[in-house]
Order: structure tokens, then C-alpha cells, then sequence
């Protein structure tokens, strides 16, 4: 009795892990679960957690690269998506089609015909409708999103405004902002010191000469202190 209850506890256990590894696979291969490949050159995180050469990443996955830092993503017939250095953004992706959340920074993003693109920013969205091989540049400056085609046709949609960015083309959304120099801050450059203080310096021995000379005062000679009478 005891070798066939524990006969039949094995079978269970088998078939309940069976059962767990076909439904792994299953979720594996839904489109929403798609898989690609990372490269990364510097310091990249994916989630959160620092990233290797190699590794693979999942749809949803938000990946952030450091100062100084890049990263590819190689999403096999999808195309493929280069990051430059101090970008943050969030990919998911389906059979296909991509779609991003671009945080900050610049990405550079390659797809085949029959593959459509959806990169949001703060200020709007790239679209591609996937009816050309597309290639274009998406970056955050100065407070706003600047698209440039380098084949194809991407559109910029920012509120009620489309434009189409065709190859060779650019496109800006957001509202423009000043860029501001490092040394345009309210602090001053280093020449602009340096005028200062000789312009100071030259006023200063000015006065002590204009004394000098009223008063008879000699500054490298003797001088001579005079007693008062007893």
C-alpha cells in the first residue's frame, strides 16, 4: 500500500511538472514575450539590474544607459534599436510591431518593411507605418524631441500637428529653449575675472600715486616721525 501511495505521489509530481514546463514554453513563445539581444558597451541597466553582452530581454523591459555608455537591442526580422549614452527608455514589442517610451536621451531606431514603430515622448510621437524599410533618429534636447530620417518616411505627431519627416529630413517638437553655456549661469568666466581684478588693480594704484604726489608721501623711502614738544 505504502509503494503504490508513493507510486502515485511521483506520478502526479511528473505530470504537474510537465504540465509547468509546457505552459513556460507557451508563454515564451507569445508574441507579447517576445525575445532580443543585447549588446552593451559601459553601464546598462535592463530593469534595473546591470546588463551584459549577450544577454536577452523581454517586451516591457526598460533599459538605461549610463554617461559615456550604448547599447543595441537586436530584435531579429523586427529590426534592431541603438541607444546612446544617458538614454532611458521603455520597449515592448510584438511580431510586428514596436513600441517605446523614450524618458530622455537619444535613440536611433532601424525597422523593415511591414514592421510599424510607435516611439512616445513628453512632447508627442514618431510613427511609422511600417509600409517602408525606416531608419531614423529620435533625441531629447533643450527641452525638446528633434527626429531625422535617414531612409523612409517617420511622422512626428505632436498634439493636432503632423509632420512628415521624409529621408534626409528633420523635425523638431516641444517648445525651443535657450541653451545655456557653462559659464552663462550668472557666474563669471574666467577672463571676465581676470579683466576685473587688473581693472581694480589699476584703479587702486592710480588713488595711491594721485596721494603720493598731493602728499609728499614716500612709500619706499625713510620715514620720519616727528616728536611733539615737551
Amino acid at each position: 500500500m505504502i509503494n503504490k501511495t508513493w507510486s502515485r505521489k511521483f506520478l502526479a509530481m511528473s505530470v504537474a511538472a510537465a504540465v509547468l514546463s509546457v505552459s513556460s514554453m507557451l508563454t515564451l513563445a507569445s508574441p507579447g514575450a517576445r525575445a532580443a539581444e543585447l549588446a552593451v558597451s559601459g553601464d546598462v541597466t535592463v530593469n534595473g539590474q546591470k546588463a551584459i553582452s549577450g544577454g536577452t530581454i523581454f517586451s516591457d523591459s526598460v533599459i538605461v544607459t549610463a554617461k559615456d555608455s550604448s547599447a543595441t537591442v537586436s530584435l531579429g526580422k523586427l529590426g534592431r534599436i541603438e541607444l546612446m549614452a544617458s538614454t532611458s527608455i521603455k520597449l515592448t514589442f510584438t511580431d510586428k510591431s514596436i513600441a517605446g517610451l523614450l524618458d530622455s536621451g537619444r535613440a536611433r531606431v532601424s525597422t523593415p518593411a511591414g514592421i510599424s514603430v510607435n516611439l512616445t515622448t513628453k512632447d508627442g510621437s514618431v510613427v511609422v507605418d511600417g509600409s517602408q524599410a525606416t531608419s531614423f533618429t529620435a533625441s531629447m534636447e533643450n527641452g525638446n524631441t528633434m527626429v531625422s530620417t535617414e531612409t523612409g518616411l517617420a511622422e512626428l505627431r505632436s498634439g493636432t500637428t503632423v509632420t512628415k519627416i521624409a529621408a534626409g529630413e528633420n523635425g523638431v517638437a516641444g517648445t525651443p529653449q535657450m541653451k545655456k553655456d557653462d559659464d552663462d549661469d550668472g557666474k563669471l568666466s574666467g577672463g571676465a575675472l581676470a579683466a576685473i581684478l587688473l581693472a581694480t588693480g589699476g584703479a587702486v594704484a592710480a588713488i595711491l600715486w594721485s596721494i603720493h604726489n598731493k602728499d609728499d608721501l614716500s612709500f619706499g623711502g625713510t620715514v620720519i616721525v616727528v616728536s611733539p614738544t615737551k
